[in-house]
């Protein structure tokens, strides 16, 4: 069975579990990139050796052969306004296919306006692809009601996402060692672009009350941005520079492994964040995450207090009551971690994904729906 996926970029969010397709499949999996892309978005590896890759942008050879493989593989997977040019030649001869994505609507229906998304919308209608054996993969848990706003994949949206690596070797007995009774410094972080979507002022304004209250705390903020200077200011005028670190960019080992070194990890975006894949890296390196409800990933990855926990985007009240719960019950927050860390193995890992992808295949082609009860490409509902 050949299963193709169409993307803008090979990096380390759809990497590993492009090697898991790979490792079952061999030669019969192809990733075809779109556009060459430099921003690597921190990863250090590289991926353009990988032996599954075709660079569709390379040369016109590459392109004929990626929009061949539209026409002839057994199953596609299109993401992105770039792909739809090989979508709309594939659906002509009605094979299946997949529209893989994040919600379209994230400033509600003025994101009509923009041209991208238009001529989705127009593309699902005008060539009447709720026919088709055409079907969603929601790399957010509000793909879904968008997707039911426009008309579009009604009961074909499953869940998908991005799936970074689960180190298996990772000694989760760690952070099951008893609690200690000396009190310590607690180490929270904050890891994103310096940008209003990501909301960095909330940690800091955090950061202030629970310096009043007395608790003995770092949070060590790592980016860069528009916004940066900004909250350099923020913290020096709540006069918090003392527990407040701006810690610069790093690349994504380093990320993980401060991770690692942290406890809690805040996740602090709004409903513009698509799916934040910073939720699967913290979860799947013990670092309970504290994350916003808007964000795409959350409904899907985090049971609030059970692997994480989970305040209402924006609300700071409700960010620091939170995050107080975790630094006063050390060991429901080492618990915490320990679910998450599973979750991920278990759950949500890139080598589950790409199972679950070839299961969900062979029931549709056997004219079923998805058995799956869980993770993904189990069925997604409106939230």
């Amino acid at each position: 069975m050949k299963i193709v996926f169409y993307s803008i970029v090979l990096n380390h969010h759809q990497a590993y579990v492009a090697d898991e397709f790979y490792n079952m499949l061999g030669d019969e999996y192809c990733f075809v990139e779109l556009i060459r892309c430099l921003d690597m978005k921190g990863a250090t590896e590289d991926y353009s050796k990988r032996p599954y890759l075709l660079k569709a942008w390379e040369s016109v050879e590459s392109y004929r052969r990626a929009m061949t493989l539209a026409r002839e593989a057994d199953v596609c997977v299109f993401a992105g306004y770039e792909a739809l040019i090989f979508e709309k030649e594939r659906l002509k001869l009605n094979k299946l296919s997949f529209d893989m994505g994040e919600r379209m609507l994230k400033r509600g229906i003025f994101n009509l306006l923009s041209p991208r998304i238009l001529k989705l919308f127009l593309a699902y209608h005008v060539n009447r692809w709720k026919n088709k054996p055409l079907y969603k993969l929601s790399c957010s848990a509000y793909a879904c009601v968008d997707s039911y706003k426009l008309g579009m994949f009604k009961s074909k949206h499953y869940k998908w996402g991005y799936f970074t690596n689960v180190d298996s070797d990772f000694e989760v007995g760690v952070l099951q060692k008893g609690v200690s009774t000396i009190k310590k410094t607690h180490s929270l972080m904050w890891c994103a672009r310096f940008l209003k979507l990501k909301h960095p002022e909330l940690p800091i304004k955090m950061a202030s009350r629970l310096k009043i209250k007395g608790y003995n705390f770092v949070l060590d903020m790592y980016g860069s941005g528009v916004e940066l200077e900004k909250m350099k200011q923020l913290a020096k005028s709540l006069d918090v520079e003392d527990v407040v670190n701006f810690k610069g960019d790093r690349p994504n080992n380093e990320i993980l492994k401060a991770m690692r070194q942290h406890e809690i990890f805040l996740f602090t975006s709004d409903k513009n964040e698509g799916w934040g894949a910073v939720t699967n890296e913290s979860m799947s390196n013990g670092c309970v995450i504290v994350a916003s409800d808007a964000i795409g990933s959350v409904p899907f990855l985090v049971k609030d207090r059970w692997n994480g926990c989970i305040f209402k985007s924006c609300d700071l009240d409700s960010l620091y009551s939170m995050v107080v719960w975790l630094l006063d019950n050390s060991i429901e927050r080492k618990q915490l971690a320990i679910n998450a860390y599973q979750t991920m193995r278990d759950v949500w890992s890139p080598k589950r994904a790409a199972e679950n992808f070839l299961q969900l295949v062979d029931e549709l082609q056997s004219g079923k729906d998805s058995m799956i009860k869980d993770g993904p490409c189990s069925k997604a509902e409106t939230i």
